[in-house]
This record gives structure tokens, sequence and C-alpha cells, in this order.
């Protein structure tokens, strides 16, 4: 009954014995793990971190493309204002009113933000039209007209062949802000919402601003002349609602102007 007791015993101690042999090989498997886990991690944070810088610096460059690209328009646009003895503020002040038709319309903020940077390119087929007639300080002659006309197509031209966004509404804006809206414009009698709305928007912007404008052949209008003209042509030149917002909004349309006066 003894030798069977300490068989027994010796049995239970040789378990016991293996036993810590197995958890003792399982906690140094588990700390090797645990160190090759930390030296992966720590591979791995590194290579996530330069990842992120890369992605950062493309962020960057993009960021500093897109601006540049906005530069440019601009620009463009204010070169083709200032061959008609206009101003950089008139392309500003266009730009602003452009924003605020497009997000009274209904246009998400980035469209409208968008129109705001390619409306100051709405006269950019100016820089191929002839001074004579450009700053003529009298009426166009039928044949000066025609000729003042195809500045829409010229800018259509120079822009269309792009692939960015920017440049692509840059280039309808040039092509229809002298569309009207009963068919009577130009360059191709397009009427009603046939006209792209990017180029409705920066029509009644850019007449709301040149008629307000001393021109080289004509004083600034005054304000309520400008505001008879516009209820006259409500259906006829302007989008109907785009009159409507005019006049519903008037106040703040009036204050952009006024923020960005020529000197």
């Amino acid at each position: 009954m003894s030798l069977g007791v300490n068989d027994l015993v010796d049995e239970l101690n040789s378990l016991k014995a293996d036993f810590s042999k197995t958890v003792d090989r399982m906690i140094k498997d588990t700390k090797r793990q645990e160190k090759i886990m930390l030296r992966s991690d720590k591979r791995q944070q590194k290579e996530y971190d330069e990842l992120q810088l890369r992605l950062n610096e493309v962020e960057a460059l993009s960021k500093e493309v897109e601006e540049t690209q906005r530069e440019v328009v601009f620009t463009m646009g204010a070169i083709g204002e200032s061959r008609s003895k206009e101003t950089g503020n008139h392309v500003k002040r266009v730009a602003l009113y452009s924003e605020l038709f497009a997000l009274y319309y209904g246009l998400d903020a980035k469209e409208a933000e968008m129109l705001k940077q390619a409306s100051p390119m709405h006269d950019i087929g100016k820089v191929a039209i002839p001074d004579a007639i450009l700053n003529k300080p009298a009426r166009f002659t039928p044949e000066e007209f025609e000729k003042m006309k195809e500045h829409a197509v010229l800018g259509y031209d120079m822009l269309k062949f792009s692939q960015r966004p920017l440049l692509k509404m840059a280039a309808t804006v040039a092509y229809e802000h002298h569309e009207k809206w009963n068919g009577s414009g130009y360059p191709r009698g397009t009427s009603g919402e046939d006209i792209h709305i990017y180029g409705r928007i920066t029509a009644i912007a850019d007449v709301f601003d040149a008629l307000g404008s001393a021109r080289v052949y004509k004083p600034a209008w005054e304000d309520e002349k400008i505001f008879t003209l516009f209820r006259e042509e409500r259906g006829k030149h302007f989008d109907p609602k785009l009159i409507d917002i005019f006049f519903e909004y008037l106040d703040e349309f009036l204050e952009i102007r006024n923020s960005l006066k020529d000197v």
C-alpha cells in the first residue's frame, strides 16, 4: 500500500515537472513572440509614419497646384479685363456675385466656390480683340459689334481642351455668358435652361457690375436705372429665378460692390 502511494507520488511529481517545463517553454515562446511582434509593430509604425509623411507632402503639393491654378485663372481674367481699361476689382466683384447667386440658386458650396474661381475668365477672349474696337468710346458699327462678339468663342477655344474641372467650367462661362434667356444672345442663340447655369449666373453678375461701373463708352448707371432694367429683362435677357434672387438678397450684392469699389 505504501509502495503504491509512493509510486503515485512519484508519478505526480513527474507530471508536475513536465507541466512546469511545458509552462516555462510556453512562457519563453510567448515572450519571444512578443519581441517579434514589437519589432514588427515598430517596423510597421515606421512604414506607416513614412507613408503618412508622403501623403501629407502629396496633399500639400495638390493644394499648392490648386491655389496656383486659381491664381492663374484670376490673373488671366484680370488681363482680359485690363485690355478694356477695367480694374481688377471688376473680376473680383463678378466672382463674389457669382458665388452668391450660385449658393442662393441651390448649387452646393464646393460648386459655388469653383464658379467664383472660374467666373473671372468670362472675358478672357477679349485678349484677341483689337484695341481700336475694345476701347472705342462710342457705339460700335455693326461690323465692329460682330468682331466684338467673337470674344465668347475665342475665350472658349482657349480653354475647351483642358481636362481640369476649373478650366472646363471657365470655358463654359466664357462661351455662354452672353446668351440670353429668350434666345436672342450670342454666340449660339441658346435659350432658357439650355444655357448652362454657369453662363446664366455669370451673365447677370457681369451685367450688374458693368452697368454700375464707368466705362470708356459710358458713365456708371444709377442704381434705380439698373433695377428698372433688371425688372424689364426678367425672362428676356436673364433667368427669372436669378432676377428674383437678386432683389431678394439685394443688400448682400450691394455690400459686395461697396466693399470693392474702384479707386
